[in-house]
């Protein structure tokens, strides 16, 4: 599975936990049975877009980040992002199909060669893939039992502590289930939440409902992460900081520096396992 398709499913599990339904719950409320779901989740098989998309709408989530996801997983899934551009006045091939020529004839010359490697190649994939699923643990578990911690395909954390600090949460599926230490909402309307991954042993902010040019900083005492709104892609969906190292008894700080010149910083702490204090500019007189 690529690293998209591994950010996709860690995003949707992500969801699906906020959400706090069932898969037969959740296969109500979609047009996809509950088994589906529980394939779509473990990465089993790539979801349909519309089905990323009724996720979002349950979860109240913007679909942006993950359909743009979904797209780059689906491009690889299929095949598409591996083929070689087509020559000027060649047809070109049939994505879906890129190893089996139209009628059934037989390819020649260095086209010839190049689908015998990529035949290879897919062959050694789909082995490693099949082995993969017979090893799979509970693999007989009805659909709609809780999905394991850690789904399948590497999708354990890929990082812990001192590793996790400065990585993307998503990229080293630190974000399935997290802990949310505090949501704090800062007077422009912004959401900035404090999360925490124990297992990554590390925590990040995400912020949601920005402006282009607003930035979020993040700190646990050692180095400070930040993020900035770039586009109107990032002010329709969530928007992660980098993570910072965080253990049990760590405080955790983010501020919030909107991108209008004369807007005061906002800042909101949590420490892990305890309370969260905020910092709000003064009230105007």
């Amino acid at each position: 599975m690529t690293a998209e398709h591994t950010r996709l499913t860690a995003g949707l599990r992500e969801l699906r936990a906020r959400t706090g339904l069932s898969l037969a719950a959740l296969s109500q409320c979609t047009a996809y049975s509950k088994s589906s779901w529980e394939r779509y989740l473990n990465g089993k098989s790539l979801p349909p877009r519309q089905a990323v998309q009724d996720l979002c709408r349950v979860a109240n989530e913007p679909d942006g980040r993950l359909l743009a996801l979904w797209e780059i997983a689906e491009a690889h899934w299929s095949g598409r992002a591996a083929l070689p551009a087509p020559a000027p006045d060649k047809p070109r091939p049939q994505p879906q199909e890129p190893l089996r020529p139209p009628g059934g004839g037989r390819p020649r010359g260095r086209s010839a060669r190049f689908i015998v490697v990529l035949a290879s190649a897919y062959t050694v994939i789909a082995g490693g893939v099949a082995l993969a699923l017979l090893l799979l643990p509970d693999r007989g578990a009805p659909a709609d039992e809780p999905l394991s911690a850690s789904a399948p395909y590497s999708l354990a954390p890929q990082c812990h502590g001192a590793a996790c600090e400065g990585r993307d949460p998503m990229r080293m599926v630190c974000g399935i289930a997290p802990a949310n230490l505090t949501t704090y909402r800062t007077t422009t309307g912004a959401h900035v939440e404090l999360r925490h991954s124990e297992k990554c042993g590390a925590s990040w902010a995400r912020v949601w409902g920005t402006r282009i040019g607003d930035r979020v900083e993040i700190t646990a005492g050692g180095p400070t992460h930040d993020v900035r709104i770039r586009d109107k892609d990032d002010t329709d969906s969530y928007v992660y900081t980098e993570m910072t190292a965080a253990h049990p008894g760590s405080t955790v700080r983010a501020c919030f520096r909107p991108a209008s010149a004369d807007g005061e910083q906002e800042c909101v702490e949590a420490r892990v396992g305890g309370a969260a204090t905020a910092t709000r500019p003064p009230s105007p007189q």
